[in-house]
């Protein structure tokens, strides 16, 4: 053992830099690998937690369009011995918010007429505030999702619009509402005292509506529960259904992306950081052959020599595995506590579970490079100490350097006669050593595709309004909602924007719930009798508010019906086939007449015209949203504007763009660490295999380089060579590494996207952007291959030889 670890310690002191760097190199593979392991299994863990925690509703009903009764409903769920139900929570709808004098648009709220607390499903878990049995007088609750949004913080007050009065109220508690909480959120429930409610709401059009939850005991149970339920009600359920599987998408979408990215760029790693362990072995062993040759002919075995190589980057991957599990756990915290920060209850980081599975990532990574260790130190059994020690290397291989040292070949592409000196010495560099070149190829393409993918996903998300139809969203210009029924005319604002020559059209939108009552053939073990969505009716054409169909084409007529893709395929439908649909009540025959894609309510949604619902309602126009299609869309902030000053008591305008915003720009700050993060260490990582790389190569190479300075020429000369070849191959890299972030990557991110009602993800090509972001890996190959040759620099012409 003591010759062994004679050895061993000897490889570890003589090279410090290079064992070094492969320390951390392994390290990084480890951090990243273990970081995407943690964030997976965290993202679904920590929702898990809170939602036993809180002992979250597995559906939401809401009532109110007078289709159902809700007490005989809630009744009938209250009586089941295997579902816990929720109080019936009276609520109105307002969408008028006012924040330190400043509207917050694309909020939709749920007055509540708040219950005693705590209650049995639904718990609300206080964040900021004095927890109490319901919320004092002229005060409220508002979720998280809207406070950490906009910064509103206790004791803040804000201002609601209610029909043509307003009225206002402070912050006394912060909640974690599990329900209506979710990242990307456009919903918030505002948890009022039952007099302000009464004395605020009272003068609104209508009645209260209601909303229930319900929390099974084993939820996989919900369909055989549901069939008791619509065999009750004689019908099915036709009011509003929200299924667990939408309440907890959004809090789980951007860490399945981030994490898939992860995993994926952490495998690659690792790969790398194996080859570069086993090819640096094997340099070593062609670097020491001599020594071998003598130590193996003073009786050290073949086992013993292997042994000494496992032993030295053992000894360095431990040193490396620890620390990266351990910075992991710190990272995986940072992007958990980021991404799902809705459910934070203070200031504290989120809680990290599962890190004994960082330790199993980091102990397979350790067993790895073991193996990988013992399998290419096995050319040290080979060693031969006669040849050893009068050629340095084994006799073959002196036949072949010798070649390639006196080529005989004078017709050869690599001859100096042919190209100039500076390409032949980068081209035989690449050439000397095929696998180097190939690994310094492969980590250029793989950081320029992870940069490139960074980028374009930024970069779309941030001009999302230029894809918005694609999104499932409108392209109109220009949105107004009417919160004033009473102050408002539908006729005087049409004719006015008749008259207004900015204004190409407007089209009415509204929303419903349709049911979709599903065939025995379409029935299975996870899914009730019937489908509750959201049914988009507008009055006008589709495409001429710029929505977008991936299959066929929207809606025109009044028998026709666009579905949302997940839905479409739940069904078992295509264009042109037959669909049965209740909507308010009403049970009708419609074509589907196309198929679309949407982020929002996972694509189980549908879109029907205005003519739909006066086949059955002729009178029917209560819509209290407008699109504005524009001739000029630059003119859109002037136009809401002009609206908000002439019709502000009746009614609020935004641009599309504000809308986007209010959604989107969560996304592009909980992306543009995690992916920075990503292209950064991809970065390090190749500047630090191409420095090891060539210096190992120049080190190898260090006799040539010894004689073309003998001859005449300067250092500078022979590291520009140098970095012309590791140049050029980075280039091939990038190019590839671009290819691949612009179109496979998105195609390989996009078979978990389709869950949420992606079929295709839109992206926006930025080309100079793209050129930009893909050198970053050429420039980092470069400075790593210049720093490297620096030996070139400091080494005289005989001392080069004399290696």
């Amino acid at each position: 053992m003591k010759p062994i670890w004679i050895i061993c310690r000897s490889y570890l002191r003589r090279k410090k830099i290079q064992n070094g760097l492969i320390a951390l190199l392994i390290m990084l593979s480890t951090l990243l690998l273990t970081t995407a392991s943690l964030v997976f299994a965290n993202t679904g863990n920590l929702y898990k937690e809170m939602h036993n925690k809180t002992a979250g509703a597995h559906q939401i009903l809401t009532m109110g369009d007078e289709l159902h009764d809700p007490r005989l409903v809630h009744k009938w769920w209250d009586e089941q011995s295997d579902v816990q139900a929720t109080a019936l929570i009276p609520f109105r709808n307002l969408d008028g918010l006012t924040y330190n004098g400043q509207e917050i648009s694309n909020i939709y709220m749920f007055m509540m007429n708040t219950p005693e607390q705590p209650a049995n499903v639904d718990k609300l878990i206080f964040a900021q505030g004095t927890e109490t049995m319901t919320p004092a007088k002229g005060t409220i609750w508002i979720p998280t999702s809207l406070a950490y949004t906009h910064g509103i913080t206790e004791g803040d007050t804000l201002t609601f619009q209610s029909g043509s009065r307003s009225f206002e109220l402070s912050v006394s508690g912060i909640v974690v509402d599990l329900a209506y909480g979710s990242p990307f959120t456009i919903n918030a429930r505002i948890w009022m005292n039952s007099e302000d409610y009464d004395r605020e709401l009272a003068s609104l059009p209508g009645s209260d509506q209601y909303m229930m939850g319900l929390r099974y005991e084993d939820y996989s149970q919900s369909p055989v529960i549901w069939e008791r339920f619509e065999s009750y009600l004689g019908t099915p359920y036709l009011e509003t259904k929200s299924e667990f599987e939408e309440l907890s998408s959004f809090y789980l979408i951007i860490n399945k992306v981030i994490g898939f990215i992860m995993i994926f760029l952490g495998s690659v790693m690792m790969l790398v950081a194996l080859f570069t362990v086993a090819f640096t072995v094997s340099e070593a062993i062609m670097t020491h052959y001599r020594t071998i040759g003598i130590v193996r002919s003073l009786g050290l075995t073949s086992k013993q020599t292997v042994a000494a190589y496992v032993l030295q980057y053992g000894l360095i991957a431990l040193a490396a595995v620890i620390p990266g599990v351990l910075i992991s756990r710190l990272l995986a915290v940072g992007i958990v506590s980021r991404s799902l920060q809705y459910l934070k209850t203070g200031d504290n980081l989120l809680q990290i579970q599962g890190l004994s599975l960082g330790w199993a990532v980091g102990c397979f990574i350790f067993l790895l490079v073991l193996i990988s260790v013992w399998l290419y130190a096995g050319k040290a059994r080979k060693v031969q100490p006669v040849q050893a020690i009068r050629y340095g290397m084994s006799e073959a291989e002196y036949s072949r350097m010798a070649r390639r040292l006196n080529p005989r070949n004078k017709n050869s592409r690599l001859s100096f006669g042919r190209i100039p000196v500076t390409g032949v010495i980068a081209l035989r560099n690449l050439n000397g050593n095929r696998k180097a070149a190939a690994v310094m190829l492969l980590l250029t393409t793989v950081s320029s595709a992870v940069l490139v993918l960074g980028f374009v996903l930024l970069y779309s998300i941030i001009n999302i309004g230029r894809t918005s139809a694609l999104w499932g969203y409108d392209d109109a210009p220009a949105v107004v909602t009417v919160f004033n029924q009473a102050a408002f005319s539908g006729e005087r604002f049409e004719a006015d924007m008749k008259l207004d020559s900015r204004v190409k059209s407007v089209g009415w939108n509204d929303d419903m719930t349709g049911v979709f009552p599903l065939e025995d053939s379409e029935v299975k073990d996870d899914r009730s009798r019937s489908l509750n969505v959201y049914v988009g009716v507008l009055e006008g054409g589709y495409e001429e508010f710029g929505f977008a169909s991936i299959q066929g084409d929207n809606p025109r007529n009044g028998n026709e019906i666009a579905l949302g893709f997940n839905l479409a395929r739940t069904l078992g439908k295509v264009p042109g086939d037959m669909v049965e649909i209740y909507l308010e009540g009403h049970k009708l025959t419609l074509t589907v007449s196309g198929i679309y894609q949407a982020i929002s309510n996972m694509s189980f949604s549908a879109r029907v015209t205005a003519d739909t619902v006066r086949s059955y309602r002729p009178d029917y126009r209560e819509m209290e949203m407008a699109y504005l299609n524009l001739y000029d869309k630059s003119q859109a902030d002037e136009i809401v504007q002009d609206l908000n000053r002439k019709y502000g008591d009746s009614l609020s305008a935004v641009t599309q763009q504000t809308l986007l915003d209010s959604v989107y720009k969560e996304a592009e700050v909980v992306l543009i660490a995690p992916m920075g993060f990503m292209g950064l260490l991809f970065c390090l990582v190749t500047f630090l295999i191409i420095y090891s790389f060539c210096r190992i190569q120049i080190r190898k190479e260090s006799k040539t380089y010894g004689i073309y300075k003998s001859l005449g020429m300067t250092s500078r000369k022979i590291r520009a060579a140098v970095s012309l070849g590791i140049g050029v191959l980075s280039l091939i890299g990038a190019f590839i590494g671009s290819v691949c972030g612009v179109y496979l990557l998105p195609r390989l991110l996009e078979q978990i996207l389709v869950s949420y009602g992606l079929v295709r993800l839109p992206l926006l090509l930025n080309g100079g952007g793209i050129a930009v972001v893909a050198l970053v890996s050429v420039i980092v190959a470069l400075l790593g291959s210049w720093l490297s040759s620096r030996i070139v620099v400091t080494t005289s012409a005989r001392d080069l030889a004399a290696e």
